[in-house]
Formats: C-alpha cells, structure tokens, sequence
C-alpha cells in the first residue's frame, strides 16, 4: 500500500481521535449540542481513515457511510451492530446542528461520546493491521 494513502489515513484517525477531546471537553462545559457534533464527527473522521485505504472518499456524508457499510460491514470485516451506531450516531447530529429549539441533554452528549469511545475501538484494531 502505497506510504500517502496511508499517511492519509493516520492524519484522518488523528483528527477522529481529536474530535472525541474536543467533544468531552465541550461536554464537560455544558456545551451538549457542540459535544454531539464533534462526538459524531469523531466518528465520520474515523470511517473516514478506513475508506482513505480504498483511495475512496466523498463530499457528502451519506456517501461515506454507505461505502463503508457495503465494503466494511455487509463484507463481515466489522459487524453490523457498528452501523447501528454510525447510523444514530448520525442522526442525532443532525438534529442537534439544524432541527430549531432542539435540547440535548448531558445524557445525550455522553452517550454520543460513547458511541464514538466504541466506534473508534472497534476500527483502531483494523487500521494497525494496514498501516
């Protein structure tokens, strides 16, 4: 494999794991609608690092996590209980960032940081093996 495709991938996972400090430290302000963004950001720069190995990538998030879910998750290489978490890892994200009077809860923020804690966990193991 080519050394900038996955030096890529390393810059990719380093911003991943930069995303999760900044959406503790936010939520540990009480800054919960930012923690959630960042928390799914975490995860999305992530599924990004895998698919930086496939010199795949795409200007829309949904293109991301769809290749990612055919070539990772349907192929068996991670399990399908990570697109679950991706998935509403997502969609919380998305209301907090555009949906108007929408409260997010320290609850929220911390489970959101959650599913990025375990999203993170499950990938770390794959990218050592390719890198």
């Amino acid at each position: 494999m080519e050394s900038s495709v996955i030096d890529l991938s390393k810059y990719r996972w380093e911003t991943s794991n930069e995303e999760l400090e900044s959406a503790i430290v936010l939520k540990d302000n009480g800054k919960y609608k930012a923690s959630i963004n960042r928390s799914y950001y975490s995860i999305f720069h992530a599924l990004r690092a895998v698919t930086a190995l496939d010199g795949f990538d795409s200007g829309k998030h949904s293109g991301i996590i769809a290749f990612f879910n055919k070539t990772y998750v349907k192929t068996g290489i991670f399990d399908k209980t990570i697109s679950k978490l991706i998935d509403t890892a997502f969609r919380l994200r998305e209301k907090a960032d555009y949906q108007d009077f929408f409260v997010v809860s320290r609850d929220q923020a911390e489970e959101q940081i959650n599913k990025a804690k375990e999203v993170i966990k499950t990938i770390s193991p794959y990218l050592q093996s390719k890198w």
